[in-house]
């Protein structure tokens, strides 16, 4: 039962039951982006499935408009194949059939040899009697067979793409052929078709061939030229038709659908801006949000104050815990209105902890300054130590020492034998000194020893003694083990500061290897 000395308390199962309600408003908005996903989904859905089918029905034109062209050019040929050596019939034919319908720029004759026999319109006709070496032009030749010609430059510097009609004669014997050129860089009849886009929603199509090149396009600049780095044109020759979303040469998404003209293996794709296709969704969100926003702003006050009237008692058990080296921690976190029951346990918990911390803190301190192997102090215990003498003015000697070749035992003997020798060596150490001397390791196999208020005499004595002692007691299993050691005194006057007795003795110790090792050094 709760205690009645501190009134009612309210558990945080009746919090969440009060916070659900709430939930309410978070769930009405969850409904709305849900519901702007679908719509946006299904616009998607609707512009890529209009763009296929437009795409689709734009390639069955250009199929039907190939077809159509390729019989007339048929028709042309059985015609031409009777008066071949008839140069103005030749000439005549040419012309009716550019005039016939709108489909070609131009209007050819090549014998099998690649000559030009005749040409529409009139003003190419000082092209007559040449042989041509266009790639078109050897295309056809070589294949022999009703062709719709990759885009190639013609004799009068024209990016074309060329239809053609084989001529045989009553032999069967290949005479040459007859062709119609369309100008992909002027008006032409695939602008005809394509150029007038239903849509005025920032959508477009172009055509590419087989190779990637661009047959038709919107940028007459881009007219020609291949495509490279869009995926869905590299995989167009294997797909008959579908839709993608990607990004255009300008980095915009886009909604494509796209479709193929089978005879010609050209493709058509029609596309649109995704942003321009979910502008509408956009807008119409928004005005739901304007419209809903007074009711939400109500809610969130709401939900700000009972937010900040059920994490009130929290945060100030936080920031108690936040402080709890700071004098005076104690009497804030009494003060703290815990007027729920979870909260009025961590309070209990926090002040149960505060209590239990400061008996600890003493004990981690010491252990902060002790070396965790040997026991001894480390550098922030030494450190700690020389700033008390240094403030005190106390004099004191520095024994510093180092094992004698520790690198020829950790590689024979392995590291945790070489960490026992260091044990046994900390414990020799405080065999030969006082109970008011500091020990400190201060790194792997180095250590030191500070005497307060021992003379440089007194220090050599002891340094001597733990040198003998170390090398009298064997250390199984190394056996015999050796230190170097080296003394100096700090007197405490002023302008002098401990750490340089340090560096003084650092230098002793040294001058003890450089010396053979095992001996005394006095700075």
């Amino acid at each position: 039962m709760p205690n009645a000395k501190h009134g009612l308390r309210v558990d945080l199962r009746t919090l969440i039951l009060v916070l659900c309600a709430l939930t309410a408003l978070v769930m009405l908005c969850a409904s709305y982006f849900a519901s702007y996903r679908v719509q946006r989904q299904l616009l998607i859905d609707h512009a890529l499935e209009a763009n296929r089918v437009y795409a689709t029905k734009l390639a069955a034109i250009t199929e039907t408009f190939i077809g159509n062209a390729l019989q007339q050019l048929s028709f042309s040929a059985e015609v031409q194949a009777r008066q071949l050596n008839d140069a103005a019939a030749l000439q005549a034919e040419t012309a009716r059939v550019l005039s016939q319908s709108m489909a070609f720029n131009s209007t050819f004759v090549l014998d099998a040899d690649g000559v030009l026999l005749a040409i529409s319109p009139a003003r190419l006709q000082h092209l007559v009697g040449s042989r041509v070496h266009t790639p078109g032009v050897q295309e056809a030749l070589q294949a022999r067979r009703p062709l719709v010609s990759t885009p190639y430059v013609s004799v009068a510097n024209n990016l074309v793409v060329a239809l053609s009609q084989p001529i045989f004669d009553g032999d069967g014997r290949y005479l040459g052929y007859v062709g119609g050129s369309l100008y992909l860089r002027e008006r032409n009849i695939l602008n005809s078709l394509l150029g007038e886009h239903f849509y005025k929603d920032g959508s477009y199509l172009y055509v590419v061939d087989r190779n990637r090149r661009l047959l038709y396009h919107p940028d007459s600049q881009r007219v020609g030229t291949v495509v490279e780095g869009n995926p869905l044109i590299d995989q167009l020759a294997s797909l008959s038709s579908g839709t993608r979303q990607l990004s255009n040469s300008l980095g915009v998404q886009m909604l494509a659908g796209f479709a193929t003209v089978p005879s010609a293996g050209w493709g058509v794709v029609a596309q649109q801006p995704l942003a321009q296709t979910v502008m509408p969704l956009s807008h119409l969100v928004l005005n739901v949000v304007g419209t809903s926003a007074p009711l939400a702003l109500v809610g969130s006050l709401l939900l700000w104050w009972l937010a900040m009237t059920i994490a009130r008692p929290l945060w100030q058990l936080a920031a108690g815990a936040r402080s709890m080296d700071r004098a005076g921690t104690a009497e804030r976190l009494h003060r703290v209105r815990a007027w729920y029951f979870e909260a009025a346990e961590l309070k209990r918990a926090l002040l149960f902890g505060f209590n239990l911390l400061q008996e600890r803190i003493g004990r981690l301190n010491r252990d902060a300054q002790t070396d965790p192997l040997t026991g001894l102090g480390n550098r922030r215990g030494l450190e700690f130590s020389l700033s008390l003498l240094e403030a005190e003015g106390r004099a004191f000697a520095a024994v510093v020492l180092d094992v004698d070749h520790f690198k020829r035992i950790n590689d024979s003997h392995g590291h945790e034998v070489g960490d026992q020798v260091l044990r046994r060596l900390a414990e020799l150490m405080r065999s030969c000194c006082r109970d008011g001397d500091l020990l400190c390791r201060t790194g792997g196999e180095e250590f030191l020893m500070l005497l307060p208020g021992a003379g440089l005499e007194a220090a050599a004595v002891v340094a001597e003694r733990l040198r003998v002692t170390v090398q009298d007691t064997p250390l199984a299993p190394v056996g015999a083990v050796t230190v170097s050691l080296g003394v100096a005194r700090w007197d405490g006057a002023a302008g002098s500061e401990p750490g340089e007795i340090l560096s003084a003795a650092d230098r002793a110790l040294y001058r003890a290897k450089q010396e053979g090792r095992n001996r005394v050094v006095i700075a």
